[in-house]
């Protein structure tokens, strides 16, 4: 849920029934979650995933801001932490109005496509990158933004980009932290996998995600066409489904590895976990990403990964973990990828020795459980200062 409040004996309410309550009430040993919706006049936004969803969750905001210091008059919050699903432009009411230290993140959002990327960009593509732009722009001016980042005694962030924008007097009190992370349970899907030395000389690239233009596959399959013009041996599965599946298989023939690509659809998570355990190398060509989840479950799967430095998958992939390929145009980011590949290709050591660090750095920096010690401590310091 976009936020939740922390009061005394460490028990986490949200918000409680109340005459602006719609919804359930769910409660562990621990922790109760209150869920909350706006009423039905509103639920027209929530099917759309352009402007009007976006109007629903500032609206619900508002309401929950409501709740939330009803709440604290019965419960005496400590701390409220506004996670944000990767938003670091909207407005948290709860946080510039709730008297209580307040922890906001992690978000992402200040991240753009790369103009360089744009030349070849659907018009309309094109229109709603301009409106996203000018939307956040209009948000990030919203007075209740700016109190609640004055108020925040933390800010997380989860891409390079979202801590570059923001001012030096936020800055200051910001930090990294993913969006995105892996579980035990991940952990062990992954390893019931059979070793990668039974491949019978296939060369297995992989790339997921939902096909929608912004992911940029069409990079992903010029660059294996190129690359696979050299390699006989590779294959390239492709793990998801969207509105760009037939536009991409027509690529595929156009472009001479229509039976070298296979487009698998969909995968249910355990199984997007086992294709990458199966798998050699990850390539992700997506340009605007600010989390990047298939990265890191990538990574967790001991895949070195290629993918175009920007954002989300810029950030996880770290030394020694992967290739990755600054943004230019078209043309010229399609070679780097090849060429990255083809460098991956020809060295089994160095696919072998990025293969471990990718495991490790995943293991070490986004495993649930160090992240929600390091949660923890943030939590500390900002009951301190």
């Amino acid at each position: 849920m976009p936020g939740g409040a922390l009061p005394r004996r460490a028990r986490s309410h949200a918000c409680r029934q109340s005459p602006w309550h719609r919804g359930g009430s769910e409660r562990g040993a621990d922790v109760t979650f209150h869920y909350v919706a706006l009423p039905g006049q509103f639920e027209w936004c929530v099917r759309h995933h352009r402007g009007p969803i976006q109007l629903y969750a500032y609206a619900w905001q508002v309401w929950a801001a409501m709740v939330a210091l009803r709440l604290h008059q019965q419960h005496r919050f400590d701390l409220f932490h506004h996670a944000t699903y990767a938003n670091d432009w909207m407005a948290s009411h709860t946080g510039a109005l709730l008297p209580v230290p307040y922890v906001r993140g992690p978000g992402g959002g200040a991240h753009r496509m790369p103009k360089e990327l744009m030349v070849d960009y659907p018009l309309r593509g094109r229109f709603w990158e301009w409106l996203r732009s000018k939307g956040q722009w209009l948000y990030r001016h919203d007075p209740f933004f700016r109190l609640g980042h004055e108020r925040a005694r933390a800010i997380l962030v989860c891409n390079r980009e979202a801590l570059d924008n923001l001012p030096p007097k936020w800055r200051r009190k910001a930090e990294l932290f993913p969006v995105n992370g892996i579980s035990q349970e991940d952990l062990r899907i992954i390893d019931r996998v059979a070793p990668r030395h039974s491949r019978n000389g296939t060369l297995r690239i992989l790339t997921a995600g939902s096909l929608l233009p912004l992911k940029r596959f069409d990079l992903a399959i010029c660059a294996f066409a190129r690359f696979a013009a050299s390699h006989g041996n590779a294959v390239l599965n492709v793990a998801g489904d969207g509105p760009e599946r037939e536009h991409l298989q027509r690529l595929a023939a156009k472009t001479g590895v229509r039976e070298r690509v296979r487009f698998l659809g969909h995968l249910a998570r355990p199984k997007l976990l086992e294709r990458m355990a199966w798998s050699d190398i990850f390539l992700f060509t997506s340009t605007r990403d600010g989390g990047g989840a298939v990265v890191v479950e990538a990574m967790a799967a001991g895949l070195p990964v290629v993918c175009i430095d920007v954002a989300g998958p810029g950030a996880h992939v770290g030394p020694g973990c992967g290739l990755k390929v600054a943004p230019q145009i078209p043309r010229i980011t399609i070679s780097g990828l090849a060429e990255s590949l083809s460098s991956l290709a020809a060295d089994d050591w160095r696919r072998a020795a990025m293969a471990r660090r990718s495991r490790e750095r995943a293991q070490r920096e986004y495993h649930w459980d160090r992240l929600g010690e390091r949660l923890a401590g943030i939590y500390e310091r900002a009951l301190r200062s």
